[in-house]
C-alpha cells in the first residue's frame, strides 16, 4: 500500500472511522468511472477540489454529478471572486500532501478548512479520494462532515441560493 494511502488509513482511524480502502481495479479519472467500478451514482462520489483562496488552502468536497460554483464559494467565504481560484499541482500536493486525482478528505500535513457540498447528504452511502487515484473509502455524509470538521454548503452551480 502507498504512503499517502497508509496516511489516509491511519488518519481514518485516528478519527474513529471504520473506514476501508478499497483499491480499484482501474484507474478512475471521472467520478463517472470511479461510480461503475463501486456500483453507486455518480452523484455519491465525493470530488475533493482544491482551492487557493488568498493563498491559503480551501479543500471543497462536491458531489460527482454537479461542478463548484466559484461565485457561491466567494460569496460563502466573503471574499471578491478573483481570490478563489482553482489550485495548481503543486499547490495541492503542498496542501494536502497528495496529487491531483486522489486527493482524500483526511490525511494532510496539517488541517484544511473544508466546505462539504450539502447535496451529498441525499446519499446514504459516499465514497470518497483515499490519497492515490485509484483508491477510495466508503463514507456518510454525517462521517464526513464529522472526520473533516468540514462546514456544509451550497456550492454547486445551480443549488438554492442563500441556503448555505
Amino acid at each position: 500500500m502507498h504512503e499517502r494511502v497508509l496516511r489516509v488509513s491511519e488518519a481514518l482511524r485516528e478519527l474513529g472511522s471504520d473506514a476501508e480502502v478499497v483499491e480499484l481495479p482501474d484507474p478512475a479519472p471521472t467520478a463517472a468511472t470511479a461510480a461503475a467500478q463501486v456500483g453507486c451514482p455518480v452523484g455519491a462520489i465525493a470530488n475533493s477540489l482544491v482551492f487557493s483562496v488568498d493563498g491559503a488552502p480551501l479543500l471543497v468536497l462536491t458531489s460527482g454529478a454537479h461542478r463548484v460554483d466559484t461565485r457561491r464559494l466567494a460569496d460563502l467565504l466573503g471574499v471578491a471572486r478573483k481570490r478563489v481560484r482553482r489550485a495548481d499541482p503543486a499547490f495541492v500536493l503542498t496542501a494536502t500532501g497528495q496529487e491531483v486525482g486522489g486527493v482524500a478528505p483526511v490525511g494532510h500535513p496539517q488541517p484544511v478548512r473544508t466546505l462539504i457540498d450539502a447535496t451529498l447528504a441525499g446519499y446514504e452511502h459516499l465514497w470518497a479520494g483515499a490519497g492515490m487515484p485509484h483508491t477510495l473509502f466508503r463514507t456518510t455524509y454525517p462521517e464526513l462532515v464529522r472526520i473533516t470538521g468540514g462546514e456544509p454548503a451550497e456550492v454547486a452551480e445551480g443549488s438554492a441560493r442563500g441556503s448555505a
